[in-house]
């Protein structure tokens, strides 16, 4: 590792904890620390949920997997775009509009109490422990991916490793909350969007075009070339379910509750899918063109293809920057995740059930504290070199998709919907998740997604007909929202 990237490197780590610090200064209160005072721009929230959605899963674990497997990871790509469009089409103005009118809530815990005025706390409380449990999971595979990259790249041991990345992200959010998380992540996806142009050009560039990429490709592993090699029907049904996911996900839906106004929706909307799309396709061929490049000395860890061509194709310079490229992906993800799973200690467990009074002050201590013990729990999981991105992100991926994102969508569209039928969804479909991972072999191979968000949607409608109608004051509130 040469002295140039090392220097780019820490400019860019130093730029990352200006920002944070920037912010600390503007949040004076929960709402500022939560939800940025729902200010947010349509291209800082389309950027920032894009890059806080991606991860280093976009920059290590989807190249490693077309590194490893071949075209076949397009499936995934699809099943994501899709679920990301629908998500924005339907899901963003709606629920923008409906936590305003739901007594202005902040979170989702937050919004679904308000929604069915649940007096008892439980909706809260279940779907914050739903929150903390899979968000621990997922912060992990980033505390993973941040040590692979500081061991690859600097020679560092991994645990060593491990705790530096941990310690710049939890500084800035523990700092700045929201804004600073937004907007560390909107410029981390510029970064990741540029990182993932240049290097599978380059890449290709290198190795004579892409028909000869091809062509090695075909000499190396002729499967690669297929997208349906080693696809089983069930394995495109996984793959394309990725997509369910998007309408649980805490850390995306709210940026759509921070928009400055719904009408930003469409060009947040455009400008988030063209982010999306280029990064899937730019993530697939630099794996791709890996199988080629390397096929004389094949990588030890498929998922890290990424960093081993930043390091071969770059001059110093520019090597630092594409590695902070995946120190971006992989930031902008955790810092979310934590800044989400404190709110919800801080918002839905201290304010809700032990100090109803606190000052606003006090709650974003409570929040700031959280940070720093959420973080310590996700390394002690991440400790394991040998973890995988791709499965610790799946597993967390399938839990929200599953237990929130049936909820989300019939809480928004569906009257009849009542708090029974929101706590049924939420146990039933978190609970199914858990379970099918357990299981394996034939039926059980299915990505644990498809039967917990197929649980979740029909407990919802099953226990919300068997049980009282929503009062009259829901129920306007409901037509006031969708008016």
């Amino acid at each position: 590792m040469s002295t140039a990237t090392l220097v780019t490197f820490i400019v860019y780590l130093a730029a990352m904890l200006a920002i944070g610090l920037w912010f600390y200064r503007m949040t004076s209160n929960l709402s500022d620390y939560i939800l940025g005072g729902r200010s947010l721009g349509p291209g800082v929230a389309a950027l920032s949920a894009g890059a806080s959605d991606m991860s280093g899963w976009l920059l290590l674990g989807l190249p490693g997997a077309a590194y490893a497997a071949g075209l076949n990871s397009i499936w995934i790509c699809i099943g994501l775009s899709l679920g990301a469009y629908l998500n924005w089409q339907f899901v963003a103005k709606r629920l923008r509009t409906y936590t305003e009118v739901a007594k202005n809530s902040l979170t989702i815990p937050d919004y679904l109490e308000n929604r069915f005025r649940d007096d008892s706390k439980l909706i809260r409380i279940i779907s914050a422990f739903v929150i903390l449990l899979f968000f621990t999971f997922y912060t992990s595979s980033g505390m993973v991916a941040g040590g692979k990259l500081f061991e690859n790249s600097f020679g560092l041991d991994y645990t060593a490793a491990l705790w530096i990345g941990a310690i710049v992200i939890i500084s800035y959010t523990f700092l700045g909350g929201f804004l600073a998380v937004s907007w560390t992540d909107f410029f981390q996806g510029l970064l990741m969007f540029a990182a993932l142009l240049i290097v599978p050009i380059a890449a290709i560039v290198e190795l004579g075009g892409f028909g000869v990429v091809v062509e090695k490709v075909a000499s190396v592993n002729p499967e690669a070339l297929d997208v349906f090699a080693g696809m089983t029907a069930m394995g495109i049904i996984s793959s394309m379910a990725w997509g369910l996911g998007y309408f649980g996900q805490p850390h995306i839906i709210t940026r759509f509750m921070a928009l400055k106004s719904k009408k930003d929706v469409p060009t947040a909307r455009l400008i988030g899918m063209v982010w999306m799309i280029f990064g899937l396709l730019g993530a697939v061929f630099t794996g791709f063109a890996g199988i080629a490049y390397f096929a004389d000395k094949p990588l030890a860890d498929a998922e890290t293809v990424f960093m081993d061509f930043t390091q071969v194709l770059f001059q110093p310079w520019v090597a630092g920057i594409l590695l902070a490229a995946i120190l971006s992906a992989i930031m902008s993800t955790i810092d979310s995740q934590l800044l989400v799973s404190s709110s919800a200690i801080a918002e839905d467990f201290y304010k809700a059930i032990f100090r109803k009074n606190a000052s606003e002050k006090e709650l974003v201590w409570v929040g700031r504290i959280s940070v720093v013990v959420i973080a310590l729990i996700a390394i002690v999981l991440a400790s394991n070199p040998d973890s995988s991105v791709l499965d610790l992100v799946s597993y967390a991926w399938g839990g929200f998709g599953a237990a929130f994102g049936p909820v989300i969508i019939l809480s928004l569209f569906w009257k009849r919907m009542n708090r029974w039928g929101a706590l049924a969804g939420l146990v039933s479909g978190s609970a199914t998740v858990v379970i099918w991972k357990q299981l394996e072999g034939g039926l059980y191979d299915l990505y644990e997604i498809v039967p917990g968000f197929i649980v979740c949607t029909l407990a919802i409608i099953i226990f919300s007909l068997l049980t009282e109608a929503p009062s009259e004051e829901i129920q306007e509130e409901f037509e006031k929202a969708k008016a």
